[in-house]
């Protein structure tokens, strides 16, 4: 099996300022063998000033791209999603360099689609924006940290492609898509929250354990499936107590 499938692989540039750096990293990945752009809430989108940087070259990537107003909304169709961060520690967890991703979508990639998401030029990623994500990858620098958006991209197509040239005997399942995993974390929380498990002042500190803990076992659909099962099951029986309680009728388990 030859690396990264790059066939698989969306650039996703979240709330770019410039439209310039848009072209830049369209340019950018269509040299490394990446042809799928996604921008999603863009400040400035004027296709001219686009097209003057991606060049001929990537004429064509840009004029199949495609833009979103909401993150999540982009996200929802991939089944891994990579977002690029220059800061380190906090809640991000673990965070790899750009070879060793590329090592891991090499098998991923094979049977899933995989989203590369970079933030804003100024800002980068907030911590909710890197919740959406299964994991982080900085691209180490001498000194100063934050580079630009198109040489972000273009560092992190590099590695990918690079992974053409070598082979890999490794397997990897279909994964649960982004919209998957989201709703079930959304289901997740709300359980956590009613069975009073987690406090509602402050859940995604605890969810993020949860976060991390799933994205290590990078969940199928029917896994996903089989959890909210399980949610839906609880949530039932709590009401069912609830209801029981209130009319004096005692559990199913309790002594008579």
């Amino acid at each position: 099996m030859s690396g990264v499938r790059l066939d698989h692989v969306t650039v996703v540039l979240n709330r770019p300022r410039y439209p310039e750096n848009i072209g830049a990293a369209a340019r950018a990945a269509c040299n490394m063998g990446i042809e799928r752009i996604v921008v999603v809430s863009p400040e400035n989108c004027d296709l001219s000033r686009v097209l003057k940087l991606a060049t001929h070259a990537a004429i064509d990537v840009v004029e199949n791209m495609h833009c979103h107003n909401d993150l999540r909304t982009a996200l929802a169709p991939y089944r891994y999603v990579v977002g690029t961060t220059a800061r380190l520690g906090g809640q991000r967890g673990s965070v790899a360099t750009p070879a060793r991703i590329a090592e891991q979508l090499s098998d991923i990639s094979q049977k899933n689609e995989v989203a590369l998401l970079f933030g804003p030029e100024d800002r980068g990623l907030t911590n909710d924006e890197l919740r959406l994500c299964h994991q982080l990858v900085t691209i180490p620098t001498a000194q100063f940290s934050s580079l630009n958006l198109a040489q972000a991209v273009m560092v992190l197509c590099y590695e990918l492609f690079q992974t053409t040239t070598t082979s890999s005997s490794g397997f990897a399942p279909r994964l649960a898509t982004r919209a998957e995993l989201d709703g079930m974390y959304d289901q997740v929380k709300d359980i956590l929250i009613r069975i009073n498990y987690i406090q509602p002042e402050n859940p995604d500190y605890w969810m993020n354990k949860l976060r991390h803990f799933f994205t290590r076992v990078q969940l199928r659909a029917g896994e996903v499936s089989i959890i909210r099962g399980i949610c839906r099951q609880i949530n039932w029986y709590a009401g069912k107590c609830h209801q029981d309680g209130i009319q004096g009728t005692p559990p199913p388990d309790s002594d008579q």
